[in-house]
């Protein structure tokens, strides 16, 4: 008999509906969403204990290979929770979702945001595969309204034309991205999760995340390179 602990409860089950429904929540909102959870289900409440009350719901979901999984935003280096789909690559999850056409474009965008430098593709490049695409050229507008779809359902994120993968995206797809993009796709020096949005050293080429960089240089007057020891030419 499993322990009282380990029970899922309509707490837990109203926390798992809510964060399904947004698909990824902010840490500080799962955690107002959990004292909510507590609280209306009049369950015990411990305010430092989320990550034991998530690993209840996980055991529960690992038979239909679903998992919350934390990760890490890459603008601001705070942490998020998201539903993941562990049956399907999330290639083909998103395949129930929208056509081929646009899958493609999906793909080609994140090779190039995957390929940059940064880890961001202009709208520009991303128009002009529109009519390159395979399975059949797609114009302009439609290519827009897409990329649109993409921000909306938390699959890319875009800042002045410039798109790059949503954290929900990265959370999901850290796998396939690091399986499939095994030359290019760089982990992070200092966290060691996939770093897309990164910095990256000009002498030994290893990456690092933006907020990572920050924290890591904290202070300091002349910053080197964690790696090599090369002064690191960025902006901090």
């Amino acid at each position: 008999n499993t322990s009282m602990a380990a029970q899922m409860t309509n707490a837990h089950r109203r926390f798992l509906q809510v964060l399904m429904s947004k698909g990824i929540t902010e840490a500080s909102e799962a955690r107002k969403l959990h004292h909510h959870c507590c609280e209306t289900d009049k369950v015990y409440y411990a305010h430092d204990k989320l990550d034991d009350f998530i690993s209840i719901i996980n055991r529960h979901l690992q038979p239909l290979f679903m998992q919350i999984r934390k990760g890490m935003s890459e603008e601001d280096g705070r942490a998020h929770y998201a539903v993941v789909n562990l049956a399907e690559t999330e290639v083909t999850k998103m395949a129930s979702d929208y056509t081929e056409i646009e899958l493609e474009l999906f793909r080609k965008t994140m090779d190039l945001i995957i390929l940059s430098e940064n880890g961001f593709a202009s709208s520009t490049d991303i128009l002009n595969l529109a009519d390159k695409l395979k399975t059949k050229k797609m114009k302009k507008k439609e290519a827009e309204q897409v990329l649109k779809v993409f921000v909306e359902d938390k699959w890319l994120s875009e800042e002045n034309g410039e798109y790059t993968l949503h954290t929900r995206c990265i959370i999901e797809m850290e796998q396939y991205i690091l399986s499939n993009y095994q030359d290019v796709a760089r982990k992070c020096n200092i966290c060691h999760s996939l770093a897309i949005q990164s910095q990256v050293c000009e002498s030994c080429g290893i990456g690092m995340h933006l907020p990572c960089v920050r924290k890591y240089f904290k202070g300091q007057t002349e910053p080197r390179c964690p790696q090599c020891n090369e002064y690191w030419s960025y902006d901090i």
